[in-house]
């Protein structure tokens, strides 16, 4: 998972990007939502079911990051024997 194109500016860009895309989907199919065709229908169904592919796919993601971040903190904490919450809190902001 360290490949370089998977380094966290990456990951951000890409959460951000789904992000957006999702919003965008969500404003779509609220946009679309008087359009009773049959057609428009279907394409609404499918693009319902992409979004919510598209929102745990997201939370997925999330959680990854967060356990990371939470990995590395543990780890700075312990490599400089940080013994307080202060302690850590100081260390963030260095």
């Amino acid at each position: 998972m360290n490949r370089p194109e998977e380094s966290p500016q990456t990951q951000e860009r890409l959460i951000g990007d789904l992000r957006l895309v999702i919003q965008n989907a969500e404003e779509l199919l609220k946009n679309t939502d008087n359009y009773t065709s049959v057609l428009y229908r279907n394409a609404r169904e499918k693009l319902a079911l992409a979004l919510n592919a598209a929102t745990e796919e997201l939370t997925r993601f999330e959680d990854a990051q967060l356990e990371r971040m939470m990995v590395a903190t543990h780890e700075a904490s312990i490599q400089h024997a940080d013994k307080t919450g202060e302690a850590r809190i100081l260390r963030a902001f260095h």
